[in-house]
């Protein structure tokens, strides 16, 4: 428990709360703390949001699979962010995509009724969470804009155009795997790896394992 305490201390959207204040909340049980493994189900694609959760540590993804099977990462979330926030409140507060724990995670669940109190009392609070929720929402629309009804080529581009502006280079660093590269525009491997070899043939990029020029 100590050590949860400590995580939770971390939390940005948590900094307004005193120790005794999170102790109590835990154990009233408006707050429980989650762990889950390595590739396990967080919320199913559907499930009804009852909850605002925040991960203490690990790497959460969102993730759609198509009809024809392809699995698109539309979304990585790690320490600090949180799941639910644009839900919990919604009319029809259900999850859109799966949720999974692509490393093992902890994650704080707060129950909707403190929640709401910490909004309604805690200024601080109420301020953060606005900002989460924005830029959260801000984050999966960039996403799904980036590569809904698009070609193989062109969701290559606009990935291979934002890693260009991040990593302020032509020569843009592979620092996933080709698989995770083909989960995060939503197709399959195999499928990557033939547009790739067609740019390459076309003149548009030069590659290697652990890079891709832009020509």
């Amino acid at each position: 428990m100590n050590k949860h305490i400590s995580l939770i201390g971390t939390s940005v959207l948590l900094h307004s709360l005193s120790v005794d204040e999170t102790n109590s909340y835990l154990r009233d049980g408006s707050f429980i703390v989650s762990t889950y493994g390595k590739n396990n189900i967080v919320h199913f694609s559907g499930e009804v949001c009852l909850k605002l959760e925040i991960i203490l540590s690990g790497k959460v993804t969102v993730e759609h699979i198509d009809e024809s099977g392809n699995l698109m990462t539309i979304a990585e979330f790690y320490d600090n962010e949180i799941l639910g926030g644009n839900l919990l409140f919604s009319k029809n507060p259900h999850y859109p995509m799966t949720i999974t724990a692509k490393q093992p995670a902890v994650v704080l669940e707060i129950n909707k009724e403190r929640l709401f109190e910490l909004l309604s009392n805690n200024h601080d609070f109420l301020r953060s969470y606005l900002e989460f929720v924005s830029d959260h929402a801000t984050i999966l629309g960039d996403r799904i804009k980036r590569y809904v009804n698009k070609t193989i080529r062109e969701c290559i581009m606009n990935y291979l155009a934002y890693e260009r502006q991040k990593q302020n280079s032509n020569q843009i660093r592979l620092n996933i795997t080709k698989k995770a590269l083909a989960e995060k525009i939503g197709v399959q491997r195999t499928s990557l790896s033939r547009e790739l070899s067609k740019m390459r043939r076309d003149g548009l990029i030069r590659y290697d394992a652990k890079s891709i020029e832009l020509l």
